[in-house]
Formats: C-alpha cells, sequence, structure tokens
C-alpha cells in the first residue's frame, strides 16, 4: 500500500522529534527518529512509503499535499506533539480528503487520545503508544481495501460519528533487533545534512539501541507516553551492526547519537556495547544519554570506544528540587560522574531544569553555581516543561500552576522555550527570565569563553561544530533576548 510519512509543517526548524519540542536557540534539529522507525517497519511489510520531513525541507502545506498526492498515498501517519496540536490536527483533517486515511501519531495524542480526535473533524483515527507495529498493522488491513477493518488493529482510537471506537492496547515490540536499522531509513528519504545536535560532531545519525527507562523523573515525556518505564534492548552485536553499516554506507556521516532515554541503565551491557565497538575498529565518534552516576572505569571503556559526549540531566543543584521531580540522585553523586567523566576525556553536555514544586529564587541560585562549579563542556538552561502523560503535568494541573490557557503557548511566538508552569514564589516570566541569566552567566564566563576560542583554533571537527551552533546561539546571550 501506499504510504506517507508526515513530520508536518508548523514552524521553520521546528524539532518535533525531541523530548521537549521547539524551536531551539542551538539550531538543534533532530530526526523524526520514531517516525523513521514506523517507516522502517512498513517498508519490511512491504509497503510503499514516502518520508515527508516539512520543518527539515522547509515545505509548507500546500507543497506536503502536493507531494502526498503525487505519491497517490491511500495512507499517511502524522507525526504530532503538544506544542503543534492544533496545527497538526487541523492538517489532518486538509489531508484526510480525497480517499486517504490519517492516523495521527505521537506524544500527545497517546497521551490525550480522546481530546485530540475531538479536536479535528475528519482525520480518521489517533495512534496510542509506541506505533510501529499498529501503523504497519493498519497499513497491512487498509490493502485489503476496507477501512471498517481498521477495528481490528490493536493501538488505535477511531472516529465513527458518535462515540469514538477504541481498538484496545497495542503491545510493544519486545525484539527490537526485528526492526530495520533507522540509519537505512534516513539513507533512503532524508537529507542527513539538515540535522544537527551540537553535542554531536556534524553530520551524524540518531539510533536508539533500546527504549524505556526505568527511573521515575516526574517530567521525562517518552517513558510516560511511548515507550513505557520496562527496558527493552536491542542486542549488542545488532547495535555494532548498524555503526557499521553507516560507516559503509553513509561516508558523510561523522558521529552516532544515541537517543536511548539513558544508555547506561544496564551498565554491564554498556560496558559490553564499549567492547564491541572497540573491538569492530569504527571510526564513528558517538554521543549518548547518560545518567549521572556512570563510574569512571565505564566512562573510560567508553572513551576508548569512541564516546566524545554524554547528555546528562543534573535538573537541580537544590536537594529539594531533586527530590520534587523524583530524579533519584544526589548532588555529591553528580558531582563526582561530572569530574570522573572530565579524568576520562569524556564532555559533558549538563542539563537543567527551573520550575519543580517548590522551587524558589534561592533554589535556582543553588543549581546555577552547582553548573558553574562543574567542569560541563556545554550547558542547556530550561524552565520545566510540563506536558500531558506525565505525572509532572497531572501534578501542576492539579496544583493550578499552569499558566497557558492553549498548547500551542508553551512555546513562544517564535518557538523558543518559555516557561508554563509557576511556583509559590515565581512566576513563569520570573523562571524564564533566570533561564536567560543561567545562560549568560555560564556561556560568557572569560574563562570558558577562552577555552571555547582555544578548542575552534586547534580542533578543526571542534572548529565546525562550535561555528554551526553558535551561528544561532550567540543573539541569545544578549541582554533583553530570549
Amino acid at each position: 500500500m501506499k504510504t506517507s510519512a508526515v513530520n508536518p509543517p508548523f514552524l521553520r526548524r521546528f524539532s518535533r522529534g525531541q523530548r521537549s519540542p521547539a524551536v531551539t536557540r542551538s539550531g538543534t534539529l533532530y530526526y523524526p527518529i520514531w517516525l523513521s522507525y514506523a517507516v522502517g517497519a512498513l517498508e519490511s511489510a512491504g509497503h510503499d512509503v514516502d518520508l515527508v520531513d516539512a520543518p527539515a525541507s522547509d515545505l509548507d502545506e500546500d507543497a506536503v499535499l502536493r507531494r502526498v498526492s503525487g505519491h497517490g498515498s491511500q495512507l499517511v501517519v502524522l507525526e504530532s506533539s503538544t506544542p503543534s496540536i492544533e496545527s497538526d490536527t487541523a492538517f489532518a483533517d486538509r489531508l484526510a480528503g480525497d480517499g486517504r486515511t490519517v492516523i495521527l501519531v505521537g506524544t500527545h495524542p497517546s497521551a490525550l487520545p480522546r481530546e485530540t480526535l475531538a479536536s479535528g473533524r475528519s482525520f480518521q483515527a489517533v495512534a496510542v503508544g509506541e506505533y510501529d507495529l499498529t501503523v504497519r498493522l493498519a497499513a497491512d488491513a487498509l490493502a485489503g481495501g476496507d477501512a471498517m477493518s481498521l477495528r481490528s488493529v490493536p493501538g488505535l482510537l477511531l472516529r465513527t460519528g458518535g462515540e469514538p471506537f477504541d481498538t484496545g492496547p497495542c503491545r510493544r515490540l519486545d525484539d527490537l533487533d526485528s526492526l530495520p536499522f533507522v540509519s537505512s531509513v534516513y539513507a533512503r528519504h532524508l537529507d542527513t545534512r539538515r540535522y544537527s545536535n551540537p553535542n554531536a560532531l556534524h553530520p551524524m545519525v540518531m539510533v536508539m539501541g533500546g527504549r524505556g527507562c526505568p527511573n521515575s523523573c516526574s517530567f521525562c515525556l517518552f517513558p510516560q507516553t511511548l515507550t513505557g518505564r520496562a527496558m527493552r534492548t536491542r542486542s549488542v552485536s545488532n547495535i555494532v551492526d548498524e555503526v557499521l553499516w553507516v560507516r559503509d554506507n553513509m561516508p558523510e556521516i561523522r558521529a552516532v547519537f544515541f537517543e536511548d532515554d539513558t544508555i547506561s541503565a544496564d551498565r554491564t551491557r554498556l560496558r559490553s556495547l564499549a567492547d564491541a565497538l572497540l573491538e569492530a575498529g569504527s571510526p564513528l565518534r558517538w554521543t549518548a544519554n547518560m545518567r549521572a552516576d556512570v563510574d569512571y572505569e565505564t566512562l573510560r571503556a567508553c572513551r576508548r570506544a569512541g564516546l566524545r559526549t554524554v547528555c546528562t540531566g543534573f535538573e537541580s543543584g537544590d536537594p529539594g528540587m531533586l527530590a520534587a521531580m523524583r530524579k533519584g540522585l544526589d548532588v555529591a553523586t553528580m558531582r563526582r560522574f561530572a569530574l570522573d567523566a572530565e579524568r576520562a576525556g569524556v564532555l559533558v553536555h549538563g542539563c537543567f531544569l527551573f520550575g519543580a514544586p517548590g522551587e524558589t529564587r534561592a533554589s535556582m541560585q543553588r543549581t546555577l553555581d552547582f553548573a558553574l562549579s562543574l567542569p560541563l563542556y556545554t550547558a542547556q538552561f530550561y524552565p520545566l516543561m510540563v506536558y500531558p502523560g506525565t505525572e509532572a503535568y497531572d501534578e501542576a494541573a492539579a496544583e493550578g500552576r499552569i499558566v497557558p490557557s492553549c498548547f500551542r503557548d508553551w512555546l513562544s511566538p517564535e518557538g523558543l522555550h518559555t516557561a508554563v508552569v509557576r511556583t509559590g514564589e515565581l512566576s513563569a516570566s520570573d523562571i524564564s527570565a533566570f533561564c536567560d541569566h543561567a545562560r549568560r552567566r555560564f556561556y560568557l564566563r572569560p574563562g570558558y569563553v577562552a577555552g571555547t576560542i582555544a578548542r575552534t583554533i586547534s580542533d578543526p571537527a571542534e572548529r565546525s561544530r562550535t561555528l554551526k551552533a553558535f551561528s544561532t546561539f550567540w543573539r541569545f546571550l544578549l541582554p533583553g533576548r530570549r
């Protein structure tokens, strides 16, 4: 069956695929990674799929409609997110003409399926949860020519003209090795030069070595809406095979970004992966999301195997805020991790959040002081973004702390992150303003500026990465800019 998988238009370079969708200050643009995995599942079942990434390709709605029509698609799988949901459902209705079946997928419809379906008029269904298998089964069913057959496909909420029909939950994939390499989907459908993350060398590919996260952070989006908290992992040999496939088939690629929620959830497996990558002799550097409790020996093993950077959620330097977010780590453990990473030669990108329940000016300052005391390569300072489907959202809604009245206001008019919650002491504007202050304090330190200049002069790869990020990021360091 001819199918289109669409990351729809919204804002220019809107990075819908990341945990906190936005137009980023650093110019980051994620691959449509979940949609790409679904494309791989569809293609492996024999369906003819066109993957359309509108934000990366600067396509407007009319251009996407022409492309979908030109492909002759009978099924459209449409990605969505919380900030863009009003736009996404309106566009889904436009696509639903000419006999096409449109299924809206992603974190937002997974969290609010009935509300999402009710916000449109014509599109036929939303998928709830991880959707690789759901959309493949839907394409198989529709290939028989009967739209009513969608009632037999698990994981959907269907528009019926009356009460929506719930087809029941779809099982999550256990055998992740059965999925095609997502990098092969990128190679067939996307221009890899358009995607970037300043924490990885450019160009890079994003892959997942596992799904799910056993930790209990109240704000983390994917485990609470798509994947669940139970860990499912690909075999080490399967991951290494994909890295080698990238090396042999995508010569422009310089790095692999492991987009697992945390690659270090199983420390033994992580060391096995490092050993296997080292033995395979892959020249590709890699970046990974890593929890701030990994020991020095594991970090050192990963560094020998090509690990360049880790993205680490420290979140706060205040014990009360860490407890409020259910982070499960203490400040001393996180400080030791940062120092061990530096000793192992691993660069650390630190992530910090402001606005947890009970946040005060004093607790925000403790977090900033903590960030400034760590040997970090780069850092981001964001307001806590609460999304439907997460415990953090439910808590904030119950306490009346959510400020916006519509989901579009989860972002500024330009698409940048802006605070959506308030606390007893702080307004949303107070929190956003402190994020701006923290960003300037971190990046405009004379020692940090001098170190960055030295690295860009001595290392061509670092020069390319820094200049690419700085080309968009610099203006947000100016007073009065957000």
